[in-house]
């Protein structure tokens, strides 16, 4: 799990409701053991199970969850293409996060859910405590992701072809840049602060505003961001 996780308690049970979660899998077993691992948790709520993408979609739209755990090969509508209308038609006001279940065999599946817009992956034989962080990590709008899959984001978007030299959107101040550079190396919060010597909640705040002036939805889409804009390469680049 990525080092982003240090907050911990975040979204534990002190907000005024539970975390409400979907489970899209289309083994019935699955959906069992993920729903007794998260209801025994407290401020987390299991509302609703979908066994294919487009069940996945409809309960989405009806329940209005804050996470979505959507494994990939589901029959009719596969889990990339129900993400790309979960997250295409959620409310920007409270977007519906979606992590993707996967067994990393498939790098396609990986780049795509990215490019849909899902805030992470999580594997399927994670432990409890993994995966019922993931759920509390992408609620509060960190990316999940691994180094294994950071390893294969920066491999696929740098690929054979040489990234484009390093510039500025026009939206960023440099700070800001600084800080993209940084959150595209899988760099925590905390690292954040310590390497441009800020306090954490000044790091936090840019990291906002990045998102927002960029319209990202969540840190994994700045590192998407990050390597297809040529503003970061292989090796710290």
């Amino acid at each position: 799990m990525s080092d982003e996780h240090t907050g911990g308690a975040a979204g534990r049970g002190d907000s005024a409701r539970p975390l409400r979660v979907v489970l899209a899998d289309d083994q019935d077993l699955v959906r069992a053991g993920f729903r007794v691992i998260l209801g025994a948790e407290n401020g987390i709520e299991v509302v609703g199970e979908a066994k294919d993408g487009l069940e996945a979609v409809a309960k989405s739209a009806e329940l209005r969850p804050d996470v979505v755990l959507m494994d990939v090969q589901m029959p009719d509508v596969d889990g990339l293409e129900a993400t790309r209308r979960i997250l295409g038609s959620a409310a920007p006001a409270s977007p519906v996060k979606v992590v993707i279940l996967t067994t990393f065999d498939r790098d396609d599946y990986l780049f795509e859910a990215l490019q849909a817009g899902a805030s992470g992956f999580l594997l399927k034989n994670a432990s409890p405590e993994e995966l019922v962080e993931s759920v509390r990590i992408v609620a509060r709008g960190d990316a999940l992701l691994s180094p294994e899959v950071t390893r294969r984001v920066i491999a696929r978007f740098t690929g054979p072809v040489p990234a484009a030299p390093a510039r500025r959107p026009p939206e960023l101040t440099d700070r800001e840049l600084e800080v993209l550079v940084l959150l595209a190396r899988g760099v925590s919060n905390a690292e954040i602060a310590s390497e441009l010597y800020l306090g954490e909640t000044t790091v936090k705040t840019h990291v906002s505003r990045i998102l927002t002036k960029l319209d990202l939805r969540d840190r994994t889409q700045a590192v998407v961001f990050a390597y297809e804009h040529g503003i970061v390469a292989p090796g710290g680049g």
